[in-house]
């Protein structure tokens, strides 16, 4: 079974709600790294020195490939990263080798068997 790994930066109140449809998609679970900073194509605002951006977190999904088309579109949907710039953005990448996912195999042997 083979691996990629979604990569996704959202604003931190949309964090919940992307987990939740990225789990409907086919995700297994994520790994959440909170309070991230991220600059786009215009410098942040600031009012007296202080950043008024929103918080972003960063979201890692270790999913099986045949999935991960499905699961990156869902994520980019509810984070609405298309409908206005600055939302966030969601990537992924090729994985070599992972350990410790043999209950994720067991578990999505089936799932992917139905969808090929």
């Amino acid at each position: 079974m083979h691996f990629k790994l979604i990569i996704s930066l959202v604003e931190d109140h949309k964090t919940d709600a992307v987990l939740d449809a990225a789990r409907q998609a086919g995700a297994t679970g994520a790994t959440v790294i909170s309070n991230a900073r991220g600059e786009g194509l215009e410098k942040p605002r600031t009012f007296l020195g202080l950043s008024l951006e929103t918080q972003r977190d960063v979201l890692l999904f270790l999913v099986e490939e045949h999935l991960s088309r499905s699961i990156l579109e869902k994520v980019a949907r509810v984070g609405e990263f298309d409908q206005k710039p600055g939302t966030g953005i969601a990537f992924q990448l090729d994985v070599e080798d992972a350990v410790g996912v043999s209950h994720q195999i067991r578990s999505l042997t089936e799932v992917v068997e139905e969808k090929l």
